[in-house]
């Protein structure tokens, strides 16, 4: 199966919190996975955000952040090239969206996934929207 994860979605593979279970069975069973270029930013954002808040401990983020380094070089990450961006803006268009999670969904959008996979819901309608097919994890949501 080729997916592609938001990091809203994608963070639960690293941080234990409802939803990761999911992600981790999808995330097995992928023949391919699609990410953003924004996804290492993104997740490397939420991480500080918990070490920050004393929900993480440093060596733990030093740890999640390479563990997430190591798969993001079996995973195909999606430049913003002007296709994406062209889906971007079309998207924002459509629909009331964060330029970021629109980003995401002009990657999937390029990548074409079998499975798009979010914690957001406005980008999850969004995605809806533009024809792509969701997992929707946006009932175990984590702030990005």
């Amino acid at each position: 199966m080729r997916l592609f994860f938001d990091t809203s979605a994608f963070i639960k593979r690293y941080v234990d919190e409802p939803g990761s279970e999911r992600v981790l069975d999808l995330t097995s069973k992928a023949e391919e996975l699609g990410l953003s270029v924004l996804v290492l930013p993104e997740s490397i954002s939420t991480l500080r955000r918990l070490l920050r808040e004393n929900q993480l401990a440093e060596v733990d983020y030093r740890a999640l952040k390479e563990a997430i380094l190591i798969d993001l070089n079996d995973a195909d990450l999606c430049d913003m090239t002007p296709s994406v961006l062209e889906h971007a803006i079309t998207c924002l268009e459509r629909s009331p969206l964060r330029a970021l999670d629109a980003v995401h969904i002009g990657s999937a959008l390029v990548y074409q996934p079998d499975l798009f996979i979010s914690a957001d819901r406005r980008q999850i309608i969004a995605a809806e929207r533009e024809g792509l097919r969701v997992e929707d994890l946006s009932g175990t949501a984590v702030t990005i």
